[in-house]
This record gives C-alpha cells, sequence and structure tokens, in this order.
C-alpha cells in the first residue's frame, strides 16, 4: 500500500512541503494529497500590493503541481480528526473524508482583531486575497482628501501604509502604532523610516492604541480620536481555528506544538509548518509568524518526514534569521539585518537598492512555490517503512 500524506493549505509552506516530499519520495510509495480552498496560490507578501490597485501575476495551482505526482483537491477544511488520522472538507462536490497516514497542517492564519470593538464592523484587513480585494474597491471609491489609517506598527502596517501613500498621493494616509515608529530597527533603518514617511505625507500616531473603532474615526485608550474614512487593520495574525478543536497539543495561541523537526509533540504522525505551528528557534524563542519562518520551516518537516519513511538522517539545520525586508512602496526599502534570533544589528540596506532586493525576495519565494521538485535532491528514496497508518501507530508505541 502507498503511504498516504496529506498536506493542508497550499500557502508559502504547505506548498513547499508538498513539492519537497513529491521530490523526495518515489511515486509508487507515496500517494501526496495537497488540500487548499482556492484553486490559486496566493502571493500572501504582496497583499498590500494588490490592495493599492497593482494587479498580480495568477498563479493556479493545477499548472504548478501538473506532472508533480502531487494531487491536488479544491475544497475547504472542515475538521481534522487526529486520533482517527481523518480530515473532513466540503468542495464542490460536497463533503468527504480523506484519511492520511502522516499529516502536514499548513492551514496558516487570518487577521487578528484583538478583541477591540467594532474592527470586525468598521475596519478592512489585508491579510488574505479576499481582505484585500475589498479594500482596493474602498479606495477606489475614495475621493480624495478623505484619511485612510493604518492601525498596527509591524511590517504589515508599515508596507501597506507606505504603499496606498505612494499609490494615492491625494489622500490623508496616517498610521497609528502602540510603540514607537519602528523602534525594533537599527537607528540607520529608524532614520530611513522617517524620512520615507514623511517624504510620503504619512502622519503618525506613536505609542498610541486604538480602543474601539467606528464609522469614520477610531477612539484611542486615552479618549482621543483620530478621523478615518478607511480603517486598516493590521495589528497581527490569528492562527487557523480547527487545531484548537482537535486533540493536538496547541498552545494558548491555537498553534499546535511541535519539536525541531516540526513533528507534533503529542501526534507523531502530525507535522505542522508556518503560522499553525509553534516552533523554538535560536536563543529559544518562538519563531515569528512570516513567510521567513515558514518557507524553512515546511523544507525541514518534509525532509523529516522523508527521513523517517526511509531511513535516512534526520535533518539537523537550525532555522534562523538573517534579514528583515519591508518594502516602502515600489521605489523604496529597508532590509533591516538582524541576529540569528531576530534582534536587529546596525547593518541596514536602503533606498532604491533595497526595494530591488525585496522585489527579488518575493519573486524567488513565488517561484520556489511555481517550481516544487525543482532542484536536489534529484534521486527518490524508497519508503521502507511506515507505509500504512497501522504501521506508524506500532512505530509511535514501540
Amino acid at each position: 500500500m502507498q503511504h498516504r500524506i496529506l498536506v493542508l493549505g497550499a500557502g508559502y509552506s504547505g506548498a513547499i512541503a508538498a513539492g519537497r516530499l513529491a521530490r523526495r519520495l518515489r511515486r509508487e510509495d507515496v500517494a501526496i494529497t495537497l488540500v487548499n480552498a482556492e484553486p490559486d496560490f496566493v502571493e500572501r507578501v504582496r497583499m498590500h500590493q494588490l490592495a493599492a490597485g497593482q494587479d498580480l501575476t495568477p498563479r493556479p495551482l493545477g499548472e504548478m503541481f501538473a506532472g508533480t505526482g502531487v494531487e491536488l483537491r479544491i475544497a475547504k477544511v472542515t475538521g481534522v480528526d487526529a486520533d482517527r488520522r481523518t480530515v473532513s472538507v466540503t468542495g464542490t462536490d460536497g463533503a468527504a473524508e480523506l484519511a492520511y497516514d502522516t499529516l502536514v497542517y499548513a492551514l496558516g492564519s487570518a487577521w487578528n482583531a484583538q478583541g477591540v470593538p467594532g474592527v470586525a464592523e468598521h475596519a478592512h484587513e489585508i491579510a488574505g486575497r479576499p481582505g484585500a480585494l475589498r479594500l482596493r474597491e474602498r479606495l477606489a471609491r475614495l475621493a480624495a482628501g478623505r484619511t485612510v489609517l493604518v492601525v498596527g506598527g509591524g511590517l504589515t502596517g508599515l508596507e501597506a501604509a507606505t504603499e496606498i501613500a505612494e499609490a494615492r498621493p491625494d489622500l490623508e494616509v496616517a498610521l497609528a502604532a502602540r510603540d514607537g515608529l519602528g523602534d525594533w530597527l537599527s537607528p540607520k533603518g529608524r532614520e530611513h523610516l522617517r524620512k520615507v514617511f514623511g517624504r510620503l505625507g504619512i502622519t503618525v500616531h506613536e505609542h498610541t492604541d486604538v480602543a474601539r473603532v467606528e464609522a469614520g474615526r477610531v477612539v484611542t485608550a486615552g479618549g482621543g480620536t483620530i478621523p478615518a474614512a478607511v480603517t486598516v487593520w493590521t495589528t497581527g495574525f490569528a492562527v487557523h481555528p480547527i487545531a484548537k478543536a482537535t486533540t493536538l497539543e496547541v498552545t494558548g495561541t491555537g498553534q499546535i506544538a511541535v519539536d525541531a523537526t516540526m513533528r507534533s509533540v503529542s501526534h507523531p504522525d502530525v507535522y505542522a509548518v508556518g503560522d499553525a505551528a509553534m516552533a523554538m528557534g535560536p536563543g529559544d524563542k518562538p519563531l515569528r509568524m512570516s513567510c521567513a519562518s515558514g518557507a524553512p520551516a515546511a523544507l525541514q518537516a518534509a525532509d523529516a518526514i522523508a527521513a523517517r519513511l526511509t531511513g535516512g538522517k534526520l535533518p539537523d539545520v537550525p532555522i534562523r534569521y538573517f534579514n528583515q525586508c519591508i518594502s516602502l512602496g515600489r521605489g523604496d526599502g529597508l532590509i533591516q539585518y538582524v541576529t540569528a534570533d531576530d534582534r536587529a544589528v546596525r547593518a541596514a540596506l536602503t533606498g532604491r537598492l533595497a526595494a530591488v532586493y525585496k522585489e527579488l525576495v518575493c519573486k524567488g519565494a513565488a517561484w520556489a512555490v511555481a517550481n516544487p521538485t525543482f532542484g536536489l535532491p534529484g534521486r527518490r528514496r524508497p519508503v521502507t517503512r511506515g507505509r500504512t497508518a497501522a504501521g506508524e501507530a506500532a512505530k509511535a508505541t514501540a
């Protein structure tokens, strides 16, 4: 019997994991199925561009995985039974239950309203394509001189504010940040960020907590108000809720607790990658939700699965950070170099060269997904154990 590998989610992490597994393992030994709710791959790191009115290159998953041996199933995941090793899905052909021997959980995350009143009713988000398209439509109807307020001073907030301000110089763009503007950056990085915000005319409300979002304005924790014809909420991400409803061990955030190989600490036949996983990085710090974490985690998980199935050597490559790449509109950027555990160092690349660097990173990530079986290893290894769920269960209890 073929060993059944089920990958849930075809974002950066899920798509990379599925392609890596197809490259590592022989087709006659494994049946790899990739489940995704949408037929296209979404370049999540470009959602601020989509919202600002730019058109992105279509990337159909069917074309990406054609000829790879990966079966693509367009369906929404509605439940996971980690004890029975089944996944419930709903697609155009109705509801179904899929069985697996190994599960790769990569359902990712969505925007996080942080429990702030009025966010769901009055704010826009760009954590996914539907939200970015709704914001795009709203901005297109917005008259000159109106205010767009971006709430959140992280990477997503910085990119959204600068992209909108550059694309629509006729609007009054503002950003509300809980801390100082870019206060985690190096002095050079902070200086460049303020320079760009000044050039684009973006008003910054630093050390500002938003307590409530209303139609036409936000109310701060101090009782003040900030006008906002459009509010864009970018204060972080919340993981998909399905994992928390399973018997998998999860953290308080709903992320699946995993070991260094991205394997669930409670269910050895389950691996979690990307935003869905709580994995520890250098300095015993959790890896942040980002493509920079998700891609190497996906490679780690796929290589670990292949090693365990073929009797090979487990991967021992620690996931570390090198830089934070921030686009500041189409013609400017900031590359902040960091330590292995993601703390800023003095060195930073700024300006047009940084924008080119960031664009190459984005294109490289999309190319890696679009060419899932390219590159090493060139020789697929035969599966020598764990062909069935029963075999995996026996190993787990041995």
